[in-house]
C-alpha cells in the first residue's frame, strides 16, 4: 500500500511538473529590442506606416478579421501574406502604389480551411463594394490566391504567386509528425521552433536581411498565436483541385527559397505553364521585404 502512495505522488508531481511546463508563457519582446538591428530608416517607416494606416475590423461567421483598405484607383490589388506574417508586412509594397490603386491587405484570423479565409475576404470585398481585384499572395497567401482562382475565376482579374506551391502531398507527408503533435505542443515551444527557423534557415537565405529576422520574431513574439499557426498550417495543406485559369499569372520565386523547395517551384511552373515566371537570385522565402524596390517594380510591370 505504501508503495502505492509513493506511485500516486510520484504521478502527481510528474503531471503537475508537465502542466507548469505546459503552462510557461511564451516570452515577449518590445518592438524597440525586436528591431534595434534594423536600419532606422526602414523602421520608421514601418512605424509611421502602422500609425497612419491602423487595421479595420470586420466580423464574418462569428471570427474578427483585421484588414486594410486605403489607396485610389481604378483597379485594387489585394494582399494575401504567408504563414507568419500580418496586412502590414506589404507596407513597401503599399506605399508605392497606393497612389495608383486601391490596396485591400488582410491578416488571417484563425480560420482553419481555404473555403473560411475566402469567406473572409470576399465579405470584406463586398464590405467596400469592390467586385474584382488583383491578387498578390504570397506562400500561404500565394496557395490561397490559387484556391481564389479555382473557385472565386470571376473576382479575380489578374494572380501573382510568389514564393509559393501548388496543390500537392509533398508538405503534408514531410511534416506529418509535426502536424499531428502541433495541437498538442505549449505555445512557447511553437514559438521557439519558428524562431530557430528564422535565424537558422529563413535569415542566412534572405541576405542576412534584418528586417526579415525581426518581422518574423515580432510575429513569434506576440503577433501570432498558437491557434493561429495551426489553422495557418491546416490551410496549407488542405487539397484542392488546381485551376486552369486563362487570366494573367505571374510566378515569382527565389533560387534559394529555404521553405519552398526546388519540386514544388517545379511542380507550381508546371501547373501554370503560361505564367509568367521570374526567378529572384539568392533572395529567399521573403524579397518583397529584402528586396522590395525589385518586387514592386515586378507588380507594376505586370499590372500594366
Amino acid at each position: 500500500m505504501k508503495r502505492k502512495h509513493i506511485l500516486v505522488g510520484v504521478l502527481i508531481v510528474v503531471g503537475l511538473v508537465i502542466l507548469v511546463v505546459y503552462l510557461i508563457p511564451p516570452p515577449r519582446k518590445t518592438f524597440a529590442e525586436i528591431y534595434q538591428r534594423v536600419e532606422p530608416q526602414t523602421v520608421a517607416s514601418l512605424q509611421a506606416f502602422r500609425q497612419n494606416y491602423p487595421p479595420q475590423f470586420l466580423e464574418v461567421n462569428g471570427v474578427k478579421w483585421a484588414y486594410l483598405v486605403a489607396g485610389t484607383g481604378n483597379e485594387t490589388i489585394l494582399f494575401l501574406h504567408g504563414m507568419t506574417g500580418a496586412y502590414d508586412i506589404w507596407w513597401q509594397q503599399i506605399l508605392a502604389l497606393k497612389d495608383r490603386y486601391r490596396i485591400v491587405s488582410v491578416t488571417y484570423p484563425p480560420v482553419d480551411s481555404l473555403a473560411g479565409l475566402s469567406q473572409g475576404i470576399l465579405a470584406i470585398l463586398k464590405q467596400h463594394g469592390i467586385t474584382q481585384v488583383n491578387v498578390v499572395g504570397t506562400s500561404l497567401g500565394g496557395y490561397l490566391a490559387q484556391y481564389l482562382v479555382a473557385h472565386h475565376p470571376t473576382v479575380i482579374k489578374r494572380a501573382s504567386f510568389g514564393n509559393t506551391f501548388p496543390p500537392n502531398n509533398l508538405i503534408a507527408e514531410r511534416n506529418r509528425v509535426l502536424g499531428t503533435l502541433l495541437p498538442f505542443l505549449p505555445e512557447w515551444l511553437i514559438m521557439q521552433t519558428f524562431q530557430q527557423s528564422g535565424v537558422n534557415s529563413i535569415y542566412p537565405t534572405s541576405g542576412k536581411s534584418e528586417l526579415v529576422l525581426a518581422f518574423l520574431m515580432e510575429q513569434t513574439y506576440g503577433g501570432m498565436s498558437k491557434a493561429h499557426i495551426i489553422a495557418r498550417y491546416r490551410c496549407v495543406i488542405e487539397p484542392f483541385i488546381a485551376p486552369k485559369p486563362t487570366i494573367p499569372i505571374m510566378i515569382i520565386e527565389a533560387d534559394n527559397d529555404p521553405l519552398v523547395e526546388e519540386t514544388l517551384r517545379t511542380q507550381l511552373k508546371t501547373t501554370y505553364p503560361t505564367a509568367k515566371v521570374h526567378t529572384l537570385r539568392n533572395a529567399g522565402h521573403f524579397p518583397y521585404l529584402n528586396e522590395a524596390s525589385t518586387y514592386t517594380r515586378l507588380l507594376e510591370d505586370f499590372l500594366k
